[in-house]
């Protein structure tokens, strides 16, 4: 009775010890089953650079009022992502005040090389001449550029 005890004993041990050997060996760099985490950077501070496209400027009914939708891609410049970023669009009557406006705000960091759609929509008022757009970011100011395409 001990005898077998002594061997149950030993052959669990000897189980126990192949289980942890080949749980420290684990697969080989590179191997792995799991995806690949996409690589984030630091965010960028002060001055940040975008690039963006001419704004697509469209009439539309948007639950029977009329609006004016500005849509535009924004393309990060930069070595490091762009947190907060918010863009905001002015409208102006033909005296210079201000009539109406809208703003955007992308609610992940924007990476880089990263293009992004952007949508503003405005309610139409019968006073709007021109537009101005304002760009910004949570740790500072962002110079736009505007290319034909990205």
């Amino acid at each position: 009775m001990n005898a077998q005890r002594l061997g149950l004993l030993a052959v669990a041990g000897a189980m126990a010890l192949a289980v942890s050997v080949s749980a420290q060996q684990g697969t080989p760099a590179g191997q792995g089953t799991a995806a690949p985490r996409p690589r984030l950077s630091a965010p960028v501070r002060g001055v940040a650079q975008l690039a963006y496209t001419k704004p697509a400027i469209k009439n539309t009914k948007i639950a029977g009022r009329d609006f004016i939708v500005t849509t535009f891609q924004v393309k990060n410049l930069e070595k490091g992502s762009i947190a907060g970023l918010r863009i905001e669009e002015f409208w102006y009557d033909k005296a210079g005040d201000p009539v109406t406006g809208d703003d955007f705000r992308h609610l992940k960091p924007l990476q880089p090389g990263e293009i992004i759609t952007v949508t503003l929509e405005t309610p139409r008022n019968p006073r709007m001449d021109r537009n101005s757009y304002k760009f910004t970011h949570a740790n500072g100011e962002v110079k736009p550029v505007m290319q034909p395409r990205l």
